[in-house]
């Protein structure tokens, strides 16, 4: 028996991957460990019922920190050793502690483009471009064979250089490449927007300039790219940015690795709002200086000054805030105007009926919501780029639905099912 590649989940569907790679020796090597998105909340991650959780693996290797790639950690034996990027762990504690978990698994870092050798494996991560940040494919070297995962990339987002990079030095011969495929639309969808951030910079800066009231905004905090569109439209259209105190941790946190706005630079853009339950949180998280830090920096203020319905505020939104501002008098009106920066399917959930409801009353005016967004995933176009780049002697897809009605512009493509073994010849 030579190496062989099991996709235990996400053969067919976006989100969950869970994909696992073994050498002849029998020794195992696990690609990402992901929730499904479907996955009802509260409840625990399903492990997948091929995956065999009483023998050891080598490693497990995180492609990102999205929980539809790293939700299953919680559920996977604790002496499963983890590796991932520095700050790709810096985010996966932090979003456990929010939920009063741990990651029980230890963390080995591993550089861009070095070589890390885990047991029979030679890893190189190769950072690429997505929505979350700190996000890789993974090359790896095991008997004579090289296997690209692709994770989830695109090229259209701000650190577009990184993907670029790979397609113009890919390995000098892959034997099996796993792609995602998420935006593969089926016959009888549309293609989602790959607008670059700067087209969304434009976007928003037309629209703060426009309006004469407030602008709330929802938007995931992970996505640096879209926090930072929007420092970068307040500072040319003369509005500030008021993210909540999580998202600016998020951005404490992440500082070192990358030029991003952070709390201490004090430029009259960016304040975080202070609430009831983002303090609570940040006392949980045992931050519980944060908020005076952020205060000497004058990047700190009261959801109460967000009643002024002036044009100055770009504000934050999502349930978990709705309360606070209302309790502060932060109520929409006719004047302002809700955008929704996420993925729109979000907008169909019941997740989002509270945000739904807290601007229902101003929506009936014919204000809202405006969708201004862009995929953090290829388009098709860059799936079939990276593909040709690669020239796999074989194609697995993943994380993606429409694969069959895509196959003909992919050589070499071999769909398979989820828990289903295929050896490399």
């Amino acid at each position: 028996m030579g190496v062989s590649i099991c996709i235990h989940r996400a053969a067919n569907d976006i989100g969950g991957n869970c994909i696992e790679i073994r050498a002849s020796s029998g020794e195992r090597l696990l690609f990402d460990a992901g929730r499904p998105l479907d996955t009802p909340e509260g409840e625990p991650t399903p492990i997948p019922p091929t995956l065999d959780t009483t023998k050891p693996v080598s490693g497990v290797l995180l492609s990102h920190a999205h929980t539809d790639h790293c939700g299953l950690l919680e559920e996977l034996p604790k002496e499963w050793p983890v590796y991932c990027g520095k700050a790709t762990e810096s985010l996966l504690h932090l979003s456990a502690a929010v939920g009063g978990k741990a990651i029980a698994q230890s963390c080995v870092n591993w550089a861009s483009w070095k070589e890390t050798t885990i047991g029979p494996f030679k890893v190189i991560p190769h950072p690429v471009d997505h929505s979350a940040f700190d996000a890789y494919a993974l090359q790896i070297d095991v008997e004579d064979r090289t296997i690209v995962y692709s994770g989830d990339f695109r090229d259209h987002g701000r650190t577009s250089e990184r993907t670029k990079h790979l397609m113009r030095r890919p390995p000098k011969r892959v034997d099996a490449l796993i792609m995602e495929g998420t935006n593969l639309p089926a016959a009888d969808s549309a293609l989602k927007s790959t607008d670059t951030e700067a087209v969304l910079e434009e976007q928003f800066v037309e629209l703060f300039k426009k309006r004469k009231g407030r602008v709330f905004v929802s938007w995931s905090t992970t996505n640096i790219d879209r926090t930072v569109t929007l420092y970068r439209a307040c500072k040319r259209s003369k509005r500030i940015l008021v993210p909540d105190l999580y998202c600016m941790l998020v951005l404490k946190r992440l500082k070192k690795f990358a030029n991003i706005p952070r709390p201490e630079w004090e430029c009259g853009h960016m304040r975080a709002v202070v609430t009831y339950k983002m303090a609570n949180l940040m006392k949980r998280l045992n931050e519980p200086h944060f908020i005076k830090e952020l205060k000497r920096h004058k990047a700190a203020m009261s959801a109460k000054a967000l009643a002024d319905d002036s044009g100055r505020w770009v504000i934050m939104t999502r349930n978990s805030l709705l309360e606070d501002y209302a309790a502060k008098g932060v109520i929409p009106n006719e004047r302002d105007t809700w955008v929704f920066s996420m993925w729109n399917g979000y907008l169909e959930r019941e997740s989002t009926l509270p945000m739904r409801d807290f601007f229902s009353p101003y929506q009936k005016e014919g204000n809202g919501p405006k969708y201004i967004h862009s995929s953090g995933h290829a388009s098709p176009e860059l799936l079939k780029k990276f593909a040709e780049a690669m020239k796999p002697q074989m194609l697995l897809p993943v994380h993606g639905k429409a694969w069959d009605a895509w196959a003909e512009h992919f050589p070499n493509l071999r769909p398979a099912t989820d828990g289903q073994w295929l050896e490399l010849s």
